[in-house]
């Protein structure tokens, strides 16, 4: 029996996965449940089981190639079931973008085109059948000279970053972006930062929880002409990795304690740079914050993670001077940035929600444990 190992669709966005590492080589035994290959996808890592017991006949999609949602990544067979080579390969999924594409260069060719960061797509072939020899790529870099900048490194554009590229692009095209700011009076925040040996971000992720919860239209997604409410809050907070960013979600967010939230954020931030984080850690999520606080930067504005509605943007803290009873003293104040989709969301109920968020910073978790 013909088993196919399929690329699976990790969240209601996702659209293509990229092949990671194969834990086993054709013709190796497999047992159903365990580890066959890694997948990115939604910026984390994720081991996809083995589906089915037997052996791996064939590995239809190689490391580092992208196949869509749905597409077979291998075959899987009985130990002596009899399959032509023909027969194997006919359910092989069809490439995704330059992979699919043949293009005829010489290794020459190809080699100075790399050098150089020009795409061997843009340059015409002059040899038979339109092959690229490369006489063709030093023209072009004779008719650039000047013109373009010397190329130092090319990274290619695949994994974690090509997923990421295709999120904000597609963040931007269809959620017309807004953002308020407001200030936000983090002594009392700091003050149970040190008492319950708790983070900021464990802080900031309860605030916006219990806000959330008051006004849940920012916990929502537009789906073609409805807007779909979530009954659950499950805050995403955004972990830089060095393959990039990566949004692991703390499930039930408005239910967790100060601690528990604590225990969750670390546990996940862990496995996030380990790049270990299971599908049901990276999925779900229903709000995102982003903080970029320990870079220096005050306040930016940060880009909707799809579906979602809104997200939030949280600056470093600085120390500045207020007047209270009379009295200049310093007080210490971060900036908070709450980008959301116009489409959902209107200027006035967008800085209502942030008040509250900016209200249970500042004096609405003291009974919180």
């Amino acid at each position: 029996m013909v088993t196919k190992v399929i690329m699976p669709r990790l969240s209601l966005t996702m659209k293509e996965g990229t092949v990671g590492r194969w834990y086993k080589k054709e013709g190796d035994t497999v047992e159903k449940g365990e580890p066959l290959v890694e997948v990115f996808s939604e910026k984390a890592t994720y081991d996809l089981e083995a589906p089915a017991s037997g052996k791996l006949r064939k590995i239809l999609v190689q490391e580092g190639i992208d196949a869509a949602v749905n597409a077979p990544l291998a075959v899987i067979t009985a130990p002596d079931e009899a399959l032509s080579e023909a027969e194997l390969l006919a359910e092989a999924p069809q490439m995704i973008g330059e992979a699919e594409r043949r293009i005829l260069a010489s290794p020459a060719a190809k080699r100075l085109a790399r050098e150089h960061g020009i795409g061997i797509s843009l340059v015409r072939g002059s040899g038979p059948e339109g092959r690229i020899v490369e006489e063709d790529v030093r023209r072009l870099i004779e008719e650039a000279r000047g013109v373009l900048p010397k190329v130092k490194e090319t990274i290619p554009l695949t994994g974690f970053r090509k997923i990421s590229a295709e999120r904000v692009s597609t963040s931007f095209k269809t959620a017309p972006h807004s953002t308020v700011m407001m200030e936000a009076d983090v002594s009392d925040a700091t003050a149970l930062h040190e008492k319950l040996q708790v983070s900021y971000t464990t802080i900031l992720v309860k605030a916006v929880a219990k806000a959330l919860t008051e006004h849940a239209i920012l916990n929502s997604t537009l789906e073609k002409d409805q807007i779909k409410i979530f009954e659950d809050v499950n805050v995403g907070v955004a972990v830089a990795t060095e393959s990039g960013l990566v949004v692991p979600v703390i499930h039930d967010s408005d239910k967790k304690s100060l601690k528990e939230i604590d225990i969750a954020i670390k546990g996940l931030t862990e496995k996030a740079k380990l790049g270990k984080l299971a599908k049901e850690e990276v999925t779900g999520g229903t709000f995102t914050i982003t903080n970029l606080g320990m870079y220096g930067v005050e306040f930016f504005t940060p880009i909707i993670n799809p579906p979602e509605a809104a997200i939030l943007g949280v600056g470093k803290i600085t120390e500045k001077p207020a007047v209270t009873d009379g009295e200049i003293k310093t007080k210490s104040v971060m900036i908070l940035s709450l980008s959301y989709d116009h489409r959902i969301v209107d200027g006035a109920p967008a800085a209502e929600f942030l008040r509250k968020v900016k209200r249970n910073i500042e004096k609405g978790l003291e009974a919180e444990g």
